[in-house]
């Protein structure tokens, strides 16, 4: 049985997601804000796993 993924709060703002993809001439799904959420809490899932496995406790925008 898979197992079901974990609601996370979204960490973006919608409104300015939508504003630069309305800027670049398209359109936004309703779902995109989630999707892009998502995509954000993976990066910072896996930016605090390198500060980690460096020894910091402070995650440093190259750790993206």
């Amino acid at each position: 049985m898979a197992e079901q993924k974990k609601e996370r709060e979204v960490v973006v703002v919608g409104s300015k997601l939508k504003d630069a993809v309305k800027a670049a001439g398209c359109q936004s799904s309703g779902d995109l804000v989630e999707a892009v959420s998502e995509k954000v809490h993976d990066m910072l899932i896996a930016a605090v796993e390198r500060a980690k496995q460096n020894g910091r406790a402070t995650v440093r925008p190259y750790d993206l």
